[in-house]
């Protein structure tokens, strides 16, 4: 195989590969006890009272899956689906079906757990970037990530 032939099918090779997933993660101590924290945030829905940017969340089943669709203040929807929780070990994993952010083949997972005499929350998600590059979306969902977070820790108190 000649030099060239090499470099193309190489070039064909990376372009058809499927784009490398981009981590998020980051976490805030909450001086209140995991069950208060949880209690804040474990409803599925009720994200629409904790988190700054969201005006209002819709639950819905879909095929005995939990949906949440979220209107957000200053116009736009996210419809999310629930994919995994864990009352026991304060947590869910949801994916974002359908919304402006963004990013594509999106999965988060938020925990609460015990911290010295308080609680740890840690939100973390994988995704891909859609439509910027790699290091815009990281800076838009770590935002969402640490609004969030900072709303939980006032509210858990």
């Amino acid at each position: 195989m000649s030099k060239t032939a090499f470099a193309a099918a190489f070039a064909v090779v990376l372009c058809a590969s499927p784009a490398l997933a981009l981590d998020v993660s980051t976490s805030t101590e909450i001086a209140a006890a995991p069950a208060a924290v949880w209690k804040t945030i474990g409803d599925f829905c009720g994200i629409g009272q904790w988190h700054p940017v969201v005006e209002r969340c819709v639950l819905s089943d879909k095929a005995g899956k939990s949906i949440r669709t979220l209107s957000l203040k200053g116009g736009g929807t996210l419809v999310e689906e629930q994919l995994a929780r864990d009352d026991k070990k304060m947590s869910y994993s949801y994916s974002i079906l359908e919304g402006p952010l963004p990013v594509a083949n999106y999965k988060s997972t938020i925990i609460v757990a015990p911290s010295g005499s308080g609680s740890k929350v840690t939100w973390s998600g994988d995704f891909t970037a859609k439509g910027v590059d790699d290091a815009k979306a990281k800076e838009v969902i770590l935002g969402i990530y640490e609004a969030g977070l900072k709303s939980i820790a006032a509210k858990s108190k």
